[in-house]
């Protein structure tokens, strides 16, 4: 490494002038001989050196410890942003799921062909989808954070810790390696040293013997032999400890230059990896929500859009298309004079009662005796409860206008499955004709049952289309009727109203020819009605009114709503009032009981002798 380099090392948490340790290792040491003599005559001195080197041993063992508690650290840090990533992705899943539910509450669950077209409607359920979407791109942030950060953390985390054990373990066995070289020099030291005192008791014997002239010779030369045995042990201990401190001190500087810096390195390879792995994975999880704003605009782009396309007129006319009901709006009610059975004095001074209109010379309006207020009280359904349609299937209970739509939309819709069965016909035939020239691609009798079943569907289908039809017919047969009548209507000016049971308003223009008893030429100017009776007619409830015909019933009928008349299948019963186009037809029993049938459930005859009479069936 360069000088001035700024470069930081773990290994330079290592002590470098107490050891020596740049040192080769021959350089290394004290010379065997010399401290032979050091152990000799100086144990001080070595024992200072032993103690000293043990310090610096143990230093280092406290750094090695340091170093595996600050990278188990930096693991257990990874590891806690794991876990802040793995709630965050959590957050983002409930989020969507929580928003996804939201718009599966309130989106429509009637059809599509069922649901209003108003622009208001329209735009929600835009906002709606956008939203769905919205949750979409939440969900996405999810999966990016859960596979790109989340995912990649577990993974680099179980690496890192793999990888970490192997660094720690290596830097203990170099330790223990270098403890059990320590170990070795230091018994063969402290035999050398138990061997060179054994020699120096062992030549202060022979050196006592040698001058004591009561020794004999043989206890001389004994302790001599004992000398010189001694001496030879303690040469061979000081060889072997010399061969020992020599590898003790080369494994040392191999230990403190070469294993335990290259171990350090790795650990810090290993610490400054995870620091930079935690840096990427702080800008994925940042661009796994930016990655979706483009998108999350464009949600919020379209629901601005959506809220832009409610239109107030647009959803006006819908409502006066989907509510119009096809009735002519009623006419003005005619001035009833009730003043004509007076008599007058024909002075100029006398108060007349004669309207305006007659005093000038025109035409008043007709009078008609049969619209009074009494009439009133024959419809029993006026004040009370509507009578619940007696069919649905038909949509006999909505307006002509109305009904007339809802069945050609039926129409259509019986087509189109119509259709549909029809090509799943074709289709099964011609599998049939290929399983019939190629018997091995299949059996063709298997196919015939649900060959059979799309034929019985279709011809099911066929059946009610026929017989929407034949209510769409009616219905528009009925209006057809009813804009001829008012064309040739045109000149009374005062249509008679009434109610159905429905509670709809319909035009009453033949009540007048179907009482010909009751109708009144009008008041000519100046010359007072005649009838005695007039008067008195529009007031009298219990006048019934002329049979037009009779009908018989095709079904049951149980007249439970008010109004209506309880009729038994195959009764034969009085018509009184025809269907005005409310899908009712006003009958009356044998016994005379009166009230109203559905005019789907009986089968009408009209008296051709009878003066309007007029059937819209």
């Amino acid at each position: 490494m360069k000088s001035g380099s700024s470069k930081v090392l773990w290994c330079d948490f290592l002590s470098r002038g107490s050891l020596d340790q740049r040192r080769a290792p021959q350089e290394h040491g004290p010379d065997p001989v010399h401290h032979h003599r050091l152990l000799c005559h100086g144990g001080n001195v070595s024992s200072a050196r032993c103690a000293r080197t043990a310090h610096h041993r143990h230093l280092h063992q406290d750094q090695f410890d340091n170093l595996d508690k600050h990278t188990q650290w930096g693991i257990d840090f990874l590891e806690r942003y794991s876990k802040f990533v793995k709630e965050r992705l959590e957050i983002e899943q409930n989020y969507a799921k929580q928003l996804r539910n939201l718009v599966k509450k309130y989106c429509p669950k009637r059809p599509k062909d069922e649901e209003p077209r108003f622009t208001s409607c329209l735009s929600f359920y835009g906002v709606l989808n956008e939203l769905n979407d919205y949750a979409g791109q939440r969900e996405v942030v999810a999966e990016e954070m859960g596979h790109k950060v989340y995912g990649t953390l577990i993974k680099y985390s179980q690496d890192l810790k793999a990888e970490r054990k192997h660094h720690l373990q290596e830097g203990r066995k170099a330790q223990q390696y270098l403890d059990h070289c320590w170990k070795q020099m230091d018994n063969s030291k402290k035999k050398f040293e138990r061997e060179c005192k054994e020699a120096e008791k062992s030549q202060t014997n022979y050196e006592r013997l040698d001058n004591d002239i009561n020794a004999t010779k043989s206890e001389v030369e004994k302790a001599k032999a004992q000398l010189y045995m001694r001496t030879h042990m303690a040469d061979e201990s000081k060889n072997e400890y010399a061969a020992q401190l020599q590898n003790f001190n080369a494994e040392q500087w191999k230990h403190f230059n070469n294993s335990i810096p290259h171990i350090f390195k790795n650990l810090q390879d290993m610490d400054q990896r995870r620091t930079v792995k935690l840096g990427e994975t702080y800008r994925s999880f940042a661009e796994a929500e930016r990655r979706v704003i483009p998108i999350i605009s464009k949600c919020l782009e379209g629901m601005v859009s959506a809220a832009k396309a409610v239109d107030e007129r647009k959803d006006s006319g819908i409502v006066v298309e989907s509510f119009k009901s096809g009735f002519d709006p009623p006419g003005d009610f005619p001035f009833e004079d009730f003043s004509q059975n007076l008599s007058r004095t024909g002075s100029d001074g006398a108060i007349s009662n004669t309207p305006k209109g007659e005093r000038d010379g025109a035409p008043a309006p007709r009078s008609d005796p049969k619209h009074t207020i009494s009439k009133s009280k024959n419809k029993l359904w006026l004040f009370g409860k509507k009578p619940k349609a007696p069919s649905v299937e038909d949509f006999s209970h909505l307006p002509p206008e109305q009904r007339r739509k809802r069945l050609q939309q039926k129409i259509d819709e019986l087509n189109n499955k119509l259709q549909i069965e029809m090509d799943q016909r074709d289709a099964l035939n011609k599998m049939k004709d290929v399983y019939e020239k190629t018997p091995h691609m299949g059996d063709p009798n298997s196919l015939q049952p649900k060959i059979s079943e799309t034929i019985f569907n279709m011809e099911k289908l066929r059946s009610e289309i026929h017989k929407h039809e034949a209510w769409l017919s009616e219905v528009e047969g009925k209006q057809a009727s009813r804009d001829r009548r008012h064309s040739a209507d045109n000149h009374h000016p005062t249509p008679q109203g009434r109610e159905s049971p429905e509670g709809s308003y319909t035009e009453d223009t033949s009540q007048e020819q179907h009482t010909p008893h009751h109708q009144s030429n009008p008041p000519q100017p100046g010359h007072p009605s005649t009838d005695p009776h007039e008067f008195d007619d529009e007031f009298d409830d219990d006048d019934p009114l002329p049979v037009i015909g009779h009908c018989k019933a095709l079904y049951s009928f149980d007249g439970q709503n008010e109004g209506t008349l309880v009729m038994a299948e195959d009764e034969v019963l009085y018509i009184i009032e025809e269907d005005k186009g409310d899908g009712w037809t006003r009958a009356r029993k044998q016994s005379g009981e009166e009230g109203y049938v559905p005019t789907t459930y009986v089968e009408i005859t009209m008296e051709k002798n009878c003066k309007g009479a007029v059937t819209y069936i």
